[in-house]
């Protein structure tokens, strides 16, 4: 029933909600009657757009690469109908366009929607033949801006926020592109899709947790890995190691940084049971960067020593962001996660351009050169001025869990670009909010991924199948199996464990199996 109120809210006509093409009778298989359609499509534009255009072209498959800087390839892709919908707000200026790809033939009944990446809102070609190759019915949209690092459409030409593309960006367009996308389903199936999904991580994370909180009804599930949520704060907080280094007049460099990192895993490594070359337990790693002054470390051949003022850099940026009198802003790197983009020669690029081009409205302004009192000060702007365009933070899931949503998120636990912590904060929000891990849990289920960098889990763990078993099926992943690999390169089987279990050694068995583990509750660690 919720599924027909949408279709039939987006314009869909009552037949085609039913599943029937026009005029035809109700089958109880749930089989399609009408021929597949891939030669025109009629879209009625969401609320608040216009179409532009729509486009209707059949391709042969085969091997597709992916556009823009990330690149990459999937091939055996089968052939696939394409529908490309160009959607404008009057009086924005802005084209947004929404691809739809539809396998011709072994269509699996589902629709599955794509994020993005960094300031891209959408999959590049990537995704979406994967999904096809998979029997999905897939969509995306490039909400009319760039792609991953192009930040050119932040402002107009007079030096103002863009606010029409940064509401796409945020919200806007993924919810039309869930819309537009079901009614191409339909119009080239000839029924709609039995199950709709979200599928990002990362900036696509983000817009999961958006569609969650904000449009409740657009999916059944939503796997939404290493989420942007907190944009606003996590966005000026991944500039923090700039910032201690610059005050600190000290830049340990990537060598001795890394070598902070090894003595971390040695001293934390074992707090799991056994030592493997991963950290399971990584809020317990209180390990103290001082522990390590004096040491000798080569460096590209030559030695070096480990000073206090190193330690102090590397304990300031574990710690994460605070202002001058102490007070926690947001939370650190994780102890382990490399260096080398937040700590390099100069600050990573998407939150050096976060702040330069929406904080400051300055696109050349020099993030190397803030002070800690110049930090708090754009921090708090960022805050007061997009948490609520683009914070994705607000716990009341209620409305998604009454919808009878399912949310699923992994985490990488050495993630280097999104702070873990954040997201747990998130979780521990909701929870507050919603009356407990256990009723959260009945929804929405964190899964913490030791050793894992950003968003490195995708193809060693299958967990998109496992939310479309929770959704269709009503069985709850207790675990997520994957593979990890530990600091020595080998590859190890874990079941990740549900938050906030952790993984533990049973005491005996190989340390490479998953059998030889158990998800106990923190206090019996």
């Amino acid at each position: 029933m919720r599924r027909l109120l949408i279709l039939l809210a987006a314009g869909v006509p009552l037949a085609a909600a039913l599943c029937l093409p026009a005029g035809a009778s109700a089958d109880p298989r749930g089989s399609a009657a009408a021929p597949f359609n891939c030669s025109t499509a009629s879209v009625q534009a969401p609320a608040g757009t216009e179409v532009e255009s729509v486009t209707v072209t059949r391709q042969a498959g085969g091997t597709v690469n992916g556009t823009g800087i990330l690149g990459g390839s999937v091939s055996g892709v089968p052939a696939y109908c394409e529908v490309t919908v160009t959607l404008t707000h009057p009086g924005d200026g802005d084209h947004a366009k929404v691809r739809t790809w539809l396998p011709v033939q072994g269509w699996n009944g589902r629709f599955q929607a794509l994020g993005g990446s960094a300031y891209a809102a959408g999959d590049n070609g990537v995704g979406l033949g994967t999904a096809v190759k998979n029997g999905y019915a897939a969509a995306t949209t490039d909400a009319g801006v760039g792609d991953v690092l192009d930040t050119g459409w932040a402002l107009t030409s007079k030096g103002q926020v863009d606010t029409a593309l940064l509401k796409n960006f945020a919200d806007r367009s993924q919810h039309e592109m869930a819309l537009v996308g079901k009614q191409v389903v339909d119009e080239v199936y000839g029924k709609a899709a039995s199950y709709s999904y979200w599928n990002g991580c990362s900036t696509g994370g983000r817009q999961g947790y958006m569609e969650a909180q904000r449009h409740p009804d657009d999916f059944d599930g939503i796997l939404a890995d290493a989420p942007a949520v907190n944009w606003d704060e996590f966005e000026v907080a991944t500039l923090w190691p700039q910032v201690v280094m610059n005050e600190a007049k000290t830049r340990p460099g990537l060598c001795k940084l890394n070598a902070f990192n090894q003595a971390a895993l040695k001293a934390c490594d074992k707090l799991d049971g056994i030592n493997d070359g991963l950290v399971s337990d990584a809020e317990r790693c209180t390990y103290d960067p001082r522990s390590l002054i004096g040491t000798k470390v080569v460096c590209a051949g030559k030695e070096e020593t480990v000073t206090a003022a190193d330690a102090a850099v590397v304990r300031k940026i574990w710690d994460g962001p605070r202002t001058t009198s102490g007070k926690r802003l947001w939370y650190g790197l994780p102890i382990g996660a490399d260096f080398t983009y937040l700590a390099g020669d100069a600050p990573f690029s998407v939150p050096a351009a976060w702040v330069a081009s929406w904080v400051k409205k300055q696109p050349s302004f020099d993030t190397s050169k803030l002070t800690y009192d110049q930090f708090t000060q754009v921090f708090r702007q960022s805050q007061d001025e997009y948490g609520k365009v683009i914070g994705t933070d607000d716990p009341d899931l209620s409305a998604f869990r009454d919808a009878g949503g399912k949310l699923l998120t992994y985490h990488g636990q050495a993630d280097q670009l999104i702070p873990t912590q954040g997201t747990v904060d998130y979780r521990e929000r909701a929870e507050r909010k919603l009356g407990g891990s256990h009723r959260v849990d009945d929804f929405y289920r964190l899964f913490l991924a030791p050793g894992t960098a950003h968003c490195a889990l995708k193809g060693s763990v299958d967990d998109l199948a496992a939310l479309t078993k929770w959704v269709e099926q009503g069985k709850a992943p207790a675990t997520l199996t994957a593979s990890l690999t530990n600091a020595s390169g080998q590859t190890l089987t874990r079941d990740l464990c549900r938050y906030p279990l952790i993984s533990h050694y049973k005491g005996q068995g190989d340390p490479a199996d998953a059998d030889s583990f158990r998800c106990v509750p923190p206090h019996r660690r």
